[in-house]
């Protein structure tokens, strides 16, 4: 396969670790740093919106968001990065990925500073704005979804490939801790300044007007390290493959990448108006072709990444259980506006560091020993047994004697969701399709995703509701058992789609999507077993 390989691309593939990789990890790696601060900050602070916008005078409880706007206020970014992956997958294959990367970015600064400029005295109006700059904010940030595993994987060597892509996405766990770090370093300041007494004791002084400013600078402060890695960005060189095998441009991708490794490369002009112009390079994403080549893996990358997504937000349902359960969360009219904010956000931070970064780091470590396809298999297998195991007997975890070993169980699934498909579904789009479809077939995958995280966060919120006593505003529902059963059916259908999805660990982004070979033969779902036995064998 090499012989047909161009030398700038084989130079790629072989290219020992060096200086470059890690400065694209750096520079992607920030982008999903600011994506996930940007998307999860909002949780830390829709309580107290709720006090601060819909408080109730005479009430026994602070104001809390009524459930429709609370859907709107937690859903929206979602909304908007659905959107924004599939807009700028589908730009990042036709214009570029540097071009389109320097967009998304300014959308994200400019969208995190306006969310905490929705000033108003009517609680419609803050909604609606806060509503609106944060669909923005979602768009930008879905564009950084396709675009960051793309150049990632297009820089990558083909041996620590996963590694490298892993790790831009492990930044996501880094983000949501900064964001409940931060939070907490901001209303522990407030608290200070503030000395306010619980909603039980002085209801009207237990949410002071200088609390409003608390949500605008935890949701602005996302703008920080997106803008500090702009200038970066836009120093980075079009990756070779796109410039190669998508513009057709020999001697740039040559050249550009000649000065990123430091090395002479010959341009091979001649060779990619060969390669480009075959057949086999040519098919579009709506042709017959792709869908014999590619039409199971892009079914298989679409499907398990939503039926994860479902699982993985719809965890946040039982977030008020767990932190109910150790005691970390008093009941609201116990705290003042500040002090919940502390409290939420504490909670959040210890989550994010003792389950949520360690599962996304593991992957780091063994996705190019075990594979993709073994790692996706076993955190589907292990989040199907812990979901089980916390449906069938939850009667008996509601007992407090033994709440802790929910919380327990419940780490669990978080940790084998992050070491396992959360990392695997982003991985996996950015390497096994043509460069030319590279970031359009990723943006689908992850659009895929945001759709089960929408119908996760909040189909199964209304649907975990109780039987007989409902929260207020929600209908009844199945209640949480039967809702933990129907997850657990989620995450054993996630095992079997997996079996579509091809295994690409050690090899080159070509050989995966067939773009050196004339007979390529797309991996058909029993050839997974295959792929599986080579890798016992290798191991």
């Amino acid at each position: 396969m090499a012989g047909d390989q161009l030398q700038v691309l084989h130079a790629l593939d072989l290219a020992k670790t060096q200086w470059y990789h890690f400065t694209a990890i750096i520079i992607a790696g920030m982008g999903f740093f600011t994506d996930a601060y940007d998307l999860f900050c909002i949780s830390l602070v829709t309580k107290l919106l709720g006090r601060i916008y819909y408080h109730v005078e005479g009430h026994p409880n602070p104001g809390t968001l009524p459930p429709k706007v609370a859907a709107a206020v937690n859903s929206v970014a979602f909304c908007g990065t659905l959107t924004g992956q599939l807009f700028f997958g589908w730009l990042g294959d036709k214009m570029g990925r540097k071009k389109v990367y320097g967009m998304t970015l300014m959308i994200m600064v400019i969208c995190s500073i306006a969310s905490g400029l929705s000033f108003s005295n009517d609680p419609k109006a803050v909604m609606i704005t806060l509503c609106f700059f944060r669909f923005w904010l979602g768009f930008g940030i879905g564009g950084d979804y396709p675009l960051s595993a793309t150049i990632m994987s297009e820089y990558a060597n083909k041996k620590t490939r996963g590694a490298f892509i892993a790790a831009v996405f492990a930044m996501q766990g880094f983000g949501i801790l900064v964001g409940g770090i931060f939070a907490i370093i901001v209303s522990s300041a407030f608290k200070a300044k503030y000395n306010v007494p619980p909603y039980v004791t002085d209801a009207h002084r237990s949410t002071p007007h200088q609390a409003d400013y608390i949500w605008r600078i935890i949701l602005m402060f996302g703008a920080a390290p997106a803008g500090l890695t702009y200038y970066w960005r836009m120093k980075m060189p079009e990756t070779a493959r796109y410039t190669a095998l998508v513009a057709k441009n020999g001697e740039k991708a040559a050249a550009d990448m000649g000065r990123v490794m430091n090395v002479d490369i010959e341009a091979e002009q001649m060779k990619v108006e060969k390669l480009t112009e075959k057949d086999t390079n040519s098919f579009g994403l709506f042709s017959k072709e792709f869908l014999r080549r590619h039409g199971l893996h892009l079914l298989g990358t679409t499907t398990t990444w939503f039926l994860l997504d479902i699982a993985f937000y719809s965890q946040n349902l039982f977030q008020k259980d767990v932190f109910s359960a150790i005691g970390w969360i008093p009941p609201a009219y116990t705290m003042s506006a500040i002090e919940e904010v502390f409290k939420i956000a504490r909670a959040q931070t210890l989550i994010a560091l003792c389950s949520t970064v360690p599962g996304y780091w593991f992957t780091v470590a063994f996705i190019d020993r075990i594979g993709r396809f073994k790692i996706q298999l076993m955190g589907f297998t292990m989040m199907t047994i812990f979901m089980f195991a916390l449906a069938f007997p939850y009667d008996h975890w509601k007992k407090h004697a033994n709440r802790m070993g929910f919380v327990v169980m419940y780490s669990f699934t978080f940790f084998f969701a992050n070491f396992g498909p959360n990392s695997t579904t982003f991985i996996v789009p950015a390497e096994i399709f043509p460069a030319r479809l590279r970031s359009t077939c990723h943006g689908i995958s992850a659009a895929s995703g945001k759709l089960g995280a929408i119908v996760g966060a909040f189909g199964f919120l209304y649907l975990a509701q109780d039987k007989k006593k409902p929260d207020v505003g929600y209908s009844p529902g199945i209640g949480v058992k039967n809702a933990l059963i129907m997850l657990g059916v989620v995450n054993f259908l996630g095992v079997l789609f997996t079996l579509l999805v091809p295994e690409a660990k050690g090899k080159s982004l070509e050989e995966m999507s067939g773009e050196n070979d004339d007979d390529y033969d797309a991996v058909a779902p029993e050839d997974v077993s295959k792929v599986a036995a080579d890798q016992h064998e290798s191991t």
